[in-house]
């Protein structure tokens, strides 16, 4: 075979590999939006740990003769649902019907949480109030001018300083076992606070999908009855203590290997600006391009976003592809907002008519 031959083979398989993968990633928008239609059928139950995420925003007014720092004159002050809070606040903008269990303590934190939920008519019996136990707050101080945006300047985080007792773990536990059998997906959110653990997705046993969103144990999740999981490409990279950077073979050996090891028919990867990556079983890696603007303006909470959508969609009925496709287009909605935000159907909807409609 000649060298120019020899190149235009390679050539072609490099062509035909392309347009495969693009094959491989398509999906029917008006799917879709029928997948959408059916979110407010869906019970969604969401095991894990609550957490409030406070904003204070002041205004740069000159810098302190105490030490080289900025004096901030204050704005205001906002909080919001965070953690698995975030992900049940999710799911109640997008019309499910949502079951959370876990705890919060008998203080201001717990306090704002179950107000948040009580307005927008989310059940609570499922949330125990410890009185023994600290809400995880995340405050992040934002400072700007007048007329410029906001910055992150410090993040200061009140977490728990005792595990919890024994006889709330089961309470916990017990909570989790009922709802299991009366939702159609379980949602399990482990920020490593206490609420979620590996012991309690076991005890389970849910007939049903289950999702797993893991921040620092993902891999103790091991015969666990995990459905699919959603980590971002960092935490992939701290199981495995490997390094993909742009490396996307190393990703795919690292999403296929986790897929095996968690016994997990699904584990979608979020990788930023990169977009998503979905693997499954006996099938090819699939790399989705970020939906949206790669300049985000806020990611905090995007990651419960995005398990929300690709729980949520997967209760009414969406392969593990579309489900991503989904979770991809609410991540880059959300992002694109200030503070820990939600993503609305009517949101989701009209992105994914506005795509159908640019592709006509």
């Amino acid at each position: 075979m000649t060298a120019a031959k020899s190149k235009r083979t390679a050539l072609n398989s490099t062509r035909r590999a392309t347009t495969q993968a693009t094959a491989d990633t398509t999906v029917d928008i008006t799917r879709l939006l029928d997948l959408v239609a059916a979110f407010p059928r869906q019970t969604i139950g969401v095991v894990g740990d609550f957490v409030l995420d406070e904003f204070v925003s002041g205004e740069i007014s000159r810098v302190s003769r105490e030490a080289p720092v900025l004096i901030l004159r204050h704005r205001r002050s906002e909080s919001y649902p965070g953690g698995a809070a975030n992900a049940v606040n999710n799911l109640a903008e997008l019309g499910a019907r949502v079951l959370p269990v876990g705890v919060v303590g008998n203080d201001e934190g717990g306090r704002k949480l179950l107000d948040h939920f009580r307005r927008k008519r989310i059940n609570v019996s499922g949330i125990l109030r410890a009185p023994d136990w600290s809400t995880t707050i995340k405050t992040r101080y934002l400072a700007g001018w007048t007329h410029t945006t906001e910055q992150q300047v410090l993040r200061v985080d009140r977490e728990p300083q005792a595990s919890l007792s024994r006889h709330v773990e089961k309470a916990i536990a017990h909570k989790a076992q009922q709802i299991a059998g009366r939702a159609d997906a379980v949602l399990i959110s482990d920020y490593g606070l206490g609420a979620a653990s590996p012991a309690l997705a076991k005890s389970l046993k849910a007939k049903r999908i289950t999702t797993l969103d893991s921040r620092y144990r993902l891999l103790e999740y091991r015969a666990a009855g995990i459905t699919a999981a959603t980590p971002n490409e960092p935490e992939v990279e701290a199981a495995y203590q490997s390094r993909v950077g742009t490396n996307t073979a190393k990703l795919d050996e690292l999403g296929q290997r986790a897929v095996r090891d968690l016994g997990l028919e699904a584990l979608l990867v979020t990788r930023g600006k990169d977009g998503m990556a979905v693997f499954e079983r006996s099938r090819q890696p699939r790399h989705i391009p970020i939906y949206g603007s790669d300049a985000p303006v806020d990611v905090t909470g995007a990651g419960d976003t995005v398990i929300a959508v690709f729980t949520l969609a997967l209760a009414a009925g969406a392969s593990y592809l579309e489900a991503a496709h989904l979770a991809n287009y609410a991540g880059g909605i959300v992002v694109m907002k200030r503070c820990t935000a939600t993503v609305a159907r009517v949101e989701l909807e009209a992105a994914l008519r506005q795509d159908a409609t640019a592709q006509r």
